[in-house]
């Protein structure tokens, strides 16, 4: 990608009449996200904007406006807000709530495997966002650590590929993170339909890494022909845990990291398996109870 399809936004640019840039946070092959002053909140936020090559491409108006229905009809405590959206224009752009805190990923690649402290609520908190999805009939398709912001509680982002499970089981390509996909997601229909326990899959492949310090397979080579090559996770078993993990967290994080879909326990029940390790841990207090 060529600077030439980017906005070069610096601080004091106007995106729109309401919104001030601040500084680039990043970006993808579609969009780039950038720290904001929004005159109508009158506070920090985040804009993603849609690159300026892309400003007339369907499929990326396309993906704009289901992320905004998603955020729209996903209001949980640990999903980051969409405070409102524009599809059209010289900009389009989704305004989010600005959120403070390091991502999952950058703490995994500064520290290495998180404490339990931290690493416990952080799984029933995302499990609890995973739950909630399930109730409302949409999948996330890529959780991953640096869709993870870290706070009390921890935060998950980027429902730019998020869909009804309906949507999800029509799915005839990769959609997600290379390895983070459940071997469902690796070359539907062929090795499996999407659904809900691919998130499942996703959440527990998220803590694997969060409290190993590694992922729980090997990187695939995704220039090879052979499928099974370009995604280790359709015929490896995952890789061990480390010695210090109570039993429980180790039970579960193997359960949910199961080939078959349904093998993997529920979202609630990841939440119930980590719930009793939180308790035993000193001055221990769950924000709220997955049920």
């Amino acid at each position: 990608m060529g600077s030439s399809d980017a906005w070069a936004l610096t601080e004091g640019d106007e995106i729109t009449p309401e919104l001030t840039a601040m500084r680039l946070l990043g970006g993808g092959s579609s969009y780039e996200a950038y720290l904001a002053f929004d005159e109508i909140t009158y506070a920090p936020v985040v804009v993603k904007l849609v690159r300026p090559g892309q400003v007339d491409d369907e499929s990326t108006l396309r993906g704009l406006r289901r992320e905004a229905r998603a955020l729209a009809e996903v209001n949980h405590p640990v999903v980051a807000r969409c405070l409102r959206s524009v599809d059209h224009g010289e900009r389009p752009h989704l305004v989010l709530e600005q959120i403070d805190g390091p991502r999952l990923s950058s703490l995994i690649r500064r520290h290495g495997a998180l404490p339990e402290y931290q690493y416990l609520p952080l799984g029933i908190e995302i499990a609890s966002a995973v739950h909630y999805l399930r109730h409302l009939g949409w999948v996330h398709l890529d959780i991953k650590p640096s869709n993870i912001i870290m706070g009390a509680p921890a935060r998950l982002i980027d429902l730019s590929v998020a869909r009804p499970v309906e949507d999800a089981a029509r799915l005839t390509v990769p959609i997600g993170t290379d390895a983070y996909l459940a071997p469902e997601q690796c070359d539907p229909p062929q090795t499996g339909i999407p659904g809900h326990a691919s998130d499942v899959w996703g959440l527990c492949a998220t803590l694997f890494e969060a409290v190993a310090g590694y992922r729980p397979f090997a990187d695939g080579d995704l220039d090879h022909d052979d499928v099974e090559v370009r995604y280790p996770q359709l015929t490896a078993a995952p890789r061990d845990l480390p010695a210090r993990l109570a039993p429980e967290v180790v039970e579960v994080l193997r359960a949910g990291l199961s080939p078959a879909p349904a093998d993997r326990p529920l979202p609630h029940e990841v939440a119930e398996a980590l719930e009793p390790v939180l308790a035993r841990q000193p001055r221990a207090k769950l924000a709220y109870k997955v049920r």
